[in-house]
């Protein structure tokens, strides 16, 4: 008898006080076990072909769960100091694992994540002053081509490497030059209106369209076709009210499918889940009767169900369907949990 699929919240913290770490639950359950207590996460990853291989991405570095979340473990971490925002399984070779950090570094593993190694550094110069440094938020391959990764950074724009990390190049200059543009300006926390624009949440890359990057930034949606040398705005807008992009997911059943997370700002009163079936082309609000009270953080896909959708807000509302968006439940995470970063299903 096959094992009932899981859900894991990971917990950040940004005010003092409140619980952090890894949440635990059956998909078609309520109840949450607290089962990582230790650090602060910011990233969750199943693996693709063994759902009780869980990766975790934290203050502590790579946490491995190898029993379905139950119990975790830093395993051959060798960097005390970096926090993990991003952990990717390669789609062709399940040996490699690679984890994005700040400040901007590159771990890579090639036994399954077993143990790690540090890669050199990412030579991407800060064009944005923020109060934290930048981050690796997202990490994707090209079909077709194993060896070229593409970086989301938080606040830094983009990278892309052509060796599996080993090297970086700045894919970030046209993003900066449509900062320029009214309607693209976007500063809260730094002296430049390029910030809004830079401030990268996440990308996909999909089979469907292999030469399209998609990136999810503070000011909406953006694709490329030409490997980052230029960006276009999708403009998400026409479909939504709601443009700051946090998430953006591709189905792993149907590659034509896509879901992004919309809301106001970082943190706001409302948000919501949208799809695409067409690449990107057109969107249509997910989450019907869904009523998320702040910004939506994430979105979780499982790996062989597609009826089966999760998305949890910052404030620690999590809501699920299990019948492709027909109904909708919410199981929230416990009150204390004020900064919740990721979310993954498996």
């Amino acid at each position: 008898m096959a094992r009932a699929a899981q859900v894991f919240a990971g917990v950040g913290r940004t005010n003092p006080g409140g619980l952090v770490g890894i949440f635990r639950r059956d998909a078609g359950g309520s109840d949450w076990q607290h089962v990582f207590a230790d650090a602060e996460v910011q990233a969750l990853t199943v693996h693709p072909q063994d759902p009780n291989v869980v990766f975790a991405g934290s203050k502590a570095g790579v946490l491995r769960s190898d029993d379905g979340g139950v119990t975790w473990r830093r395993a051959g971490f060798p960097d005390d100091d970096a926090a993990i925002w991003s952990v990717m399984v390669h789609p062709h070779d399940p040996k490699i694992v690679i984890a994005g950090g700040s400040p901007v570094c590159i771990f890579r593993s090639e036994d399954g994540g077993q143990t790690w190694r540090r890669l050199p550094d990412p030579p991407i110069r800060d064009r944005v002053k923020m109060p934290f440094a930048s981050r690796v938020m997202r990490l994707a391959t090209r079909p077709g081509r194993p060896e070229e990764i593409f970086g989301a950074l938080e606040v830094n724009g983009v990278m892309r490497s052509r060796d599996l990390g080993e090297t970086w190049e700045d894919c970030s200059d046209d993003l900066a030059r449509q900062s320029t543009e009214p309607h693209l300006k976007s500063r809260i926390a730094s002296d430049s209106e390029s910030e809004g624009m830079l401030d990268s949440h996440a990308l996909a890359i999909t089979d469907a369209r292999p030469e399209k990057v998609f990136l999810a930034v503070r000011m909406g949606l953006f694709a490329s076709t030409d490997d980052g040398a230029t960006w276009q705005d999708m403009q998400v807008g026409r479909f939504s009210p709601l443009r700051y992009a946090r998430d953006i997911r591709v189905s792993p059943q149907d590659p034509a499918i896509m879901y992004a997370c919309l809301s106001v700002a970082a943190f706001s009163e409302q948000g919501s889940l949208y799809r695409s079936t067409d690449v990107g082309e057109t969107w249509h609000r997910f989450d019907h009767g869904v009523q998320p009270a702040s910004t939506v953080m994430a979105v979780a896909l499982h790996q062989t169900d597609p009826a089966q959708v999760h998305m949890t807000t910052r404030g620690g509302q999590v809501f699920a369907t299990l019948d492709g968006g027909t109904t909708w439940r919410e199981a929230p995470l416990p009150p204390d949990t004020r900064d919740v970063y990721a979310l993954a299903c498996g």
